[in-house]
């Protein structure tokens, strides 16, 4: 059986149907619904067992056997400032589920985050030198991602972290102000206004990939632990080709057919914690057995609005 947390949420959500599409329902879920609008990503899925995560910590101990555990569960709001709390949810509640795999004896594939590399000045390898978390969210990332180095061969089973960059799809409406801008341009056009874009966002080049293919690099790393090749390390999921937010604002007119977006004040609750440039290493990622390409731009927002548009549309 594969434990998935964070099943409910946008990340999860899409890897458990992803699974389920290749005949995958021997699933144990796992997330928190105190925001009862995730039960919607969930609908219509298959599924062995769903536990609230705090069963899950009651009960680590009676858990059946597992096979990989898929973790997505966190705290996603980059801008949060109760850093105590952050950690809480991203780093210790990471270390216990490892654990858990290295019990279980199973593979343990976890998201990590591009927001380790903060302004990116450094750049964006997987290399302690590029990496200047900023945020109580990125530090939390970061500090796992130390804890499983330092871990490295003794943990005696594969471990794989994911830094994702910027994630657009179906299933994150419930994400609110964290939602990827796709999405908040969607709502708009649904809604007959025009998508508002921040000033200077010719400026703000971000490496946005689909969800299909964060998914689908999840799944490429539970396959190659199922063949008996340990991935072990953390790799960068990004396209490796930025592209600015205007340009996904011209793409979502394009596709929708809707208003061209207009532009509003930078707000300054962002500044200092916005990344102005991201753009994934796809080095190792390469290196670890990953060829597909991923989805271009145009093709996945085409792709999200096709999935979404007969949809009634959650307010942000």
């Amino acid at each position: 059986m594969l434990l998935v947390t964070g099943a409910a949420g946008f990340i999860g959500s899409n890897i458990v149907r992803s699974l389920n599409r290749a005949s995958r329902d021997d699933l144990l879920l796992v997330d928190d619904l105190t925001d009862g609008r995730k039960c919607a990503n969930l609908s219509g899925l298959a599924f062995a067992d769903y536990l609230d995560r705090d069963e899950l910590l009651t009960g680590i101990d009676r858990l059946p056997a597992l096979t990989g555990i898929l973790h997505q569960g966190a705290c996603v709001d980059t801008t949060a400032g109760d850093g105590r709390a952050v950690m809480r949810d991203n780093y210790s509640f990471s270390k216990t589920l490892l654990d858990l795999a290295r019990r279980q004896r199973c593979p343990f594939i976890y998201a990590s985050s591009a927001a380790v590399y903060g302004d990116g000045a450094a750049g964006f390898r997987e290399e302690t030198a590029c990496e200047r978390a900023r945020t109580p969210y990125a530090f939390s990332k970061w500090a796992f991602d130390q804890f499983v180095r330092r871990l490295g061969h003794a943990a005696g089973v594969p471990v794989v972290g994911l830094r994702y960059f910027n994630v657009y799809g179906p299933g994150e409406g419930h994400k609110g102000r964290m939602a990827s801008v796709a999405w908040h341009c969607f709502v708009a056009v649904r809604e007959g206004r025009a998508p508002r874009l921040f000033d200077g966002s010719e400026g703000f080049v971000r490496d946005f990939i689909s969800v299909d293919d964060v998914a689908a690099v999840n799944l490429h790393f539970l396959a190659e632990a199922a063949a008996g090749r340990d991935r072990s390390g953390i790799y960068n999921v990004g396209t490796g080709l930025p592209r600015s937010f205007a340009d996904m604002g011209r793409i979502v007119a394009e596709v929708t057919g809707g208003a061209a977006p207009e532009v509003i004040p930078f707000p300054d609750d962002l500044r200092g914690q916005y990344q102005a440039y991201t753009c994934a290493d796809l080095t190792r990622l390469q290196g670890a057995g990953w060829s597909r390409p991923f989805a271009t731009l145009e093709e996945g927002i085409a792709a999200y609005w096709e999935a979404i548009r007969d949809m009634p549309a959650p307010r942000p």
